[in-house]
């Protein structure tokens, strides 16, 4: 596409993400500073559209940022008041005491809440200081000069099927700053070009993901219980793969159902969303479902590498934050306060630069912040979980992983592991096809379980379809060429949207692969899992995508 003249708009700070790190260091920033010139940018329709979480809300971000919380009426009201894990069987289950786990494990002082309300509402206190958010606007690019980040591209519409200026075309301007906060969440795009550009993830181990897939129920006043969080493990994902689910119990007879699968599974033929329709039929869970009614339904990925993958922090001009760096605590399930502290951390660094006269430069301070804060504190003891999972399976790691985190948390992180690797990549971890044996899964029954089609009308998603398709292939024949022969073509089961179908002719033959990019929820697997790292997310037009109402 030939060079495009853009307008631009100066700010101090661009922010890109209103999610809860975005939107701390929004807050911080003019906390520290009124008179800066602090703008927003957030690709879904409205704050919180895209915002996907447990979720069950560590407390100390928003103690640290807004300490008067409570007083200024946020949407964290939910005490939990019963906390639960079980390891599930096939018909049955075993609950697993408490008193064996780390008190990290605990969730005594924690809410129940919706990160999408947080957010709204968050978003409030942040437009009120005089922040300038802009929904609805995708940051498509990075303006980079000199080497240094000085902007995005935001707010392009109207390029064809082909990628090319249509008719109606809006090329979208230059929003340029003294520093630039990058806070897509997981795998964002801009994320991965900054990533790529200046070599963050260099020295570093490869970033671990999982598939988070979340229902929104209204249940029988008797079986709901205000304030209960239950997780299990076990059933169904059984050897087949690492993960888990939650069941909280919120407002307004509700609970926030959700199935999490590592993304380092081996079995091609694993279909993640099946495996969480399946789980739904455990009489454990069935019970709290039956005679209640699914209300939402979503997808997103979930950092799960820990401190060991998070990449360098900062860069020449800007900064990585929340789950765009990887701030999740795979056990205790939470990465909220994570990103606001993030957030925080990053406004005190940006908002020290500026007043000493810098622009531009490497925000150090921040990155130390991180290495010496509570975020260190809060992922080094909990780093060798996920590795342990993975190479020892669920029953021998549940063991070794709460020896791990006891002894990181009597001897000062000085576990007798040291910090295990990672090692592959999940898109390396895929097997063969011809190595496993295809899974038979029930079909869904329409009363618990769903078809991934029907649910998906429940994430209220929506694309203009005139525009390009914002799942892009590097090499168009790789799906039907490589991926169909050696591995079952994944994409059609990996995808918790059906986003990815091979289709043949009436007898069979003739396959072809097709993108319906318009029931995209974007959760980000495909670009995490394709095992030939073929599929690139990159944004669609702003507004596009799911349009969750209190996720």
């Amino acid at each position: 596409m030939a060079e495009i003249e853009r307008e631009s708009m100066d700010y101090d700070v661009v922010i890109v993400g209103g999610g809860p790190a975005g939107l701390s260091a929004a807050i911080r920033l003019k906390q520290l500073d009124p008179d800066l010139s602090v703008v927003l940018l957030e690709k879904g329709s409205e704050i919180g559209a895209h915002i996907l979480s447990g979720a069950v809300l560590d407390p100390s971000g928003l103690d640290a940022l807004l300490p008067d919380w409570r007083e200024r009426g946020a949407p964290v009201t939910t005490a939990v008041t019963d906390d639960r894990f079980y390891l599930l069987g096939p018909s049955g289950e075993i609950r697993i005491p408490n008193w064996p786990m780390p008190k990290l494990m605990s969730n005594h002082g924690n809410y129940i809440v919706s990160m999408a309300n947080v957010c709204r509402w968050m978003a409030g206190i942040a437009e009120e200081m005089g922040v300038e958010i802009f929904p609805g606007m995708a940051a498509s690019q990075l303006v980079v000069e000199d080497g240094v980040l000085k902007g995005v591209v935001a707010g392009e519409f109207g390029l064809d099927k082909d990628r090319q200026p249509g008719p109606n075309y809006e090329p979208g301007m230059e929003l340029r700053g003294k520093y630039v906060l990058i806070a897509e969440g997981v795998r964002g795009s801009l994320a991965k070009q900054a990533i790529a550009r200046w070599g963050l993830s260099e020295g570093r181990d490869p970033q671990k993901f999982g598939l988070g897939m979340k229902e929104i129920w209204e249940v029988r006043p008797e079986v709901h219980h205000l304030g209960r969080v239950v997780h299990t493990m076990g059933w169904p994902l059984g050897s087949n793969a690492g993960g888990g689910s939650f069941m909280y119990h919120a407002e307004g007879n509700q609970i926030a159902l959700g199935f999490v699968v590592h993304l380092n599974y081996a079995n091609p033929w694993l279909y993640p969303y099946m495996e969480f329709q399946r789980f739904k039929h455990h009489p454990l869970i069935a019970e709290v479902l039956k005679g209640g009614k699914r209300v939402a339904y979503g997808a997103r990925a979930i950092s799960e590498g820990g401190w060991q993958s998070v990449p360098k922090l900062a860069f020449p001009g800007g900064a990585l934050l929340g789950c765009s760096a990887g701030f999740v605590n795979v056990p205790r399930i939470k990465g909220n306060h994570n990103a606001m502290l993030s957030g925080k951390a990053a406004a005190e660094a940006v908002q020290a630069a500026i007043a000493a006269g810098r622009e531009g430069d490497e925000l150090v301070a921040y990155a130390d912040a991180i290495a010496t804060g509570p975020i260190a504190a809060d992922l080094k003891p909990v780093r060798n979980v996920k590795p342990l999972w993975s190479r020892y399976g669920l029953t021998a790691s549940l063991a070794l992983g709460g020896l791990d985190m006891w002894a990181n948390s009597l001897l000062g992180n000085r576990s007798p592991f040291g910090t295990l690797s990672h090692g592959k990549t999940d898109a390396a971890a895929t097997g063969k096809a011809k190595d496993f044996k295809p899974i038979d899964y029930p079909r869904p029954d329409g009363v618990l379980s769903f078809d991934r089609l029907t649910n998906v009308a429940f994430s209220f998603t929506n694309h203009d379809e005139s525009q390009p398709a914002h799942l892009t292939l590097k090499d168009p024949s790789i799906p039907i060429g490589v991926n169909l022969p050696e591995y079952a073509e994944p994409a059609q089961r990996y995808c918790p949207a059906g986003v990815y179908e091979v289709l043949r002719d009436e007898d069979g033959s003739n396959p072809r692969f097709q993108i319906n990019f318009q029931n995209c929820v974007h959760c980000k697997t495909c670009d995490i899992k394709d095992p030939s790292q073929n599929i690139d997310w990159v944004t669609p037009q702003g507004g596009d995508g799911p349009n969750y109402p209190n996720m």
